[in-house]
């Protein structure tokens, strides 16, 4: 087994009072600026923990995710991140790490050490927020998912809570420098997070895989009807 002896003392990355501020007012602004809902908030448990898997679209998904969780929950949450976040993305990829409690993990090499920490931050009683496409989406395809998140929820025997995020690519992609936030003159860009029902180990043989495949199923069927919040009903 990989020794994350280092890891324990490293992360999950301090919440700081900067970072709690820092999300607020975030949150405030955005709100204000975009007509943003979730869908189905009622398939969060309302006991911690378990694992969320969300699709990549932009910089701050997790806040936004963070904002539909159950009272009380957002505190004991902590996310995957790429390591390269801490040192590639400036003051915000250092105030996500932060405000996320994140916990680096080598997109580009041995992963091991990062999911096995973690598995033992879940087991400790917090929820993991885990992006399985790896990195935000360059096309607003979603791309293929790794296991991650599913051994996660597995080895900690923990539900796993499938999160797609629409309208988020629209609004802020990898390749824009700002905020898009009108879909016309006094019109508001629309952002829905939907939240489907918990995967429980299980029902998958207690297998990463075909837990995985469900969750990619699952996915590219949301992606398919509310891609694009601007043309849906919802």
């Amino acid at each position: 087994m990989a020794d994350t002896t280092h890891l324990d003392k490293q992360y999950p990355t301090k919440r700081t009072f900067y970072a709690k501020v820092a999300k607020f007012f975030f949150l405030l602004y955005t709100s204000t600026v975009i007509n943003i809902k979730c869908m189905n908030r009622e398939n969060f448990p309302d006991s911690y923990p378990y694992v969320i898997a969300s699709n990549h679209q932009s910089y701050p998904d997790g806040v936004w995710i963070a904002k539909f969780l159950p009272r009380g929950h957002f505190k004991k949450m902590c996310c995957l991140a790429g390591a390269d976040l801490e040192t590639n993305h400036g003051r915000i990829g250092r105030l996500i790490m932060k405000v996320g409690r994140g916990i680096a993990v080598d997109r580009y090499g041995n992963p091991v050490r990062g999911l096995i920490k973690a598995k033992k931050e879940v087991e400790q009683g917090d929820i993991c927020l885990v992006f399985p496409e790896g990195t935000r989406t360059s096309t607003g395809e979603i791309g293929e998912l790794k296991d991650g998140a599913s051994y996660i929820a597995i080895k900690a025997g923990v539900p796993l809570v499938p999160v797609f995020i629409s309208g988020a690519y629209q609004i802020w992609s990898r390749h824009d420098k700002k905020m898009k936030i009108w879909a016309g003159p006094f019109k508001r860009k629309k952002m829905r997070i939907i939240v489907g029902k918990p995967l429980h180990g299980k029902d998958f043989d207690n297998d990463a895989h075909k837990m995985t495949a469900e969750l990619d199923r699952w996915m590219r069927e949301m992606h398919a009807k509310y891609f694009d919040p601007e043309n849906c009903e919802i």
